[in-house]
């Protein structure tokens, strides 16, 4: 037995499990001053402080970064950049309160505050998995959003008619007779503003991203529907939209001699257009933008009693809380058919252009 101890380098009395009293006693005695100092106040958040490198914010901000939206990184960076300036590697209450108390006064807007302390939260939360110390995590408590009452609104900021969006159509059609855009335009914005009216979808994370492929493949069905992408859809959530007839005729002259990869529509070239062209609304003292079209969907749906779990599939919004048994397996034929239940009836047409 001494051999083999000798050959393994084994000492007895260091070994794993070891029956000597004053070993347990020792152990037992680190125990007691740990929680001693604990309790005492050693980990106290209002007098720690605790270090973190700029390599390591830059690293996760990297991590973060990898597979999002191009939207999306600027905030990312500015996340990133906000959290280094208010606390320069240095997490301490005040440091901590100094960051959240400047994000409040900078940004007035709730999502723009929680993109910032969310963003701040988790970096904590990853340093405290990183360095095997969950006190880093513990400062998240003073990144907290202020609580106040939610205000109801009574009316909508934006009121969008049916006037208004025929407004736009026929402001395509005076800029295409007097030169300012080309045939191509004409038919292309015509076919970005009947698109997003009858279907609500957003302008830059699915309108600007859908393919010429996937319109074709659509408009040779009997009903025309078509398989939006998770990568299309701003909560990443795949689903078929219908297509109204008015939309079908608009968009076949799209197709013709083009690639089934391509854009179909020039949805960046319209914003611009628009933003020069300053369409009126009819009610309030506001001008015309691409998010409008997505706005009448919604009000005219409300007028049209549109079925609210049709309606939340389609357009990807307010999708909490709905009834899905129809919709976890959904058939095409079966999402258009109650769509056009209700827009069946509803044409949008040329008239004169309101001052």
């Amino acid at each position: 037995m001494a051999s083999t101890d000798r050959i393994l380098n084994i000492k007895p009395e260091n070994r794993f499990f070891s029956h000597a009293s004053h070993c347990s006693h020792e152990s037992q005695r680190l125990a007691e001053s740990t929680n001693s100092e604990i309790s005492g106040g050693s980990y106290n958040l209002s007098t720690l402080t605790l270090e973190y490198g700029k390599e390591e914010l830059v690293s996760y901000t990297t991590f973060r970064m990898a597979g999002i939206s191009k939207a999306s990184v600027p905030w990312m960076k500015k996340c990133s950049q906000i959290m280094w300036s208010l606390t320069h590697g240095k997490l301490n209450k005040g440091n901590v309160i100094a960051l959240r108390d400047f994000v409040l006064a900078k940004y007035s807007d709730l999502y723009a505050q929680r993109k910032v302390l969310n963003f701040s939260k988790a970096f904590l939360k990853h340093l405290a998995k990183t360095r095997f110390d969950p006190r880093y995590a513990a400062f998240d408590l003073f990144l907290e959003l202020p609580k106040s009452p939610k205000t109801r609104k009574r009316v909508t900021s934006r009121i969008v008619m049916k006037t208004d969006v025929e407004n736009v159509l026929c402001a395509v059609e005076h800029a295409y007779e007097t030169g300012e855009i080309d045939w191509f335009q004409r038919v292309d914005y015509k076919a970005i503003v009947l698109f997003s009216a009858f279907t609500g979808q957003r302008c830059e994370a699915t309108t600007a991203r859908l393919k010429v492929g996937q319109f074709r493949e659509a408009i040779s069905q009997q009903k025309p529907v078509i398989d939006i992408l998770p990568e299309q859809d701003k909560i990443r959530m795949q689903h078929y939209c219908p297509l109204h007839p008015q939309v079908v005729d608009a968009v076949r002259p799209l197709l013709d001699g083009r690639q089934n990869e391509e854009r179909i529509f020039a949805q960046l070239s319209f914003a611009r257009w628009l933003r020069k062209y300053r369409i009126p609304l009819r009610y309030g003292n506001q001008r015309f933008v691409p998010g409008d079209l997505r706005k009448y969907c919604e009000q005219q749906g409300d007028m049209l009693r549109w079925n609210e779990s049709n309606r939340a599939y389609v357009l990807t919004h307010g999708v909490a809380g709905v009834q899905w048994s129809h919709y976890r397996n959904p058939l095409p034929e079966h999402v258009y058919d109650v769509y056009i239940k209700y827009w069946a009836d509803v044409t949008l047409g040329d008239q004169n252009v309101e001052s």
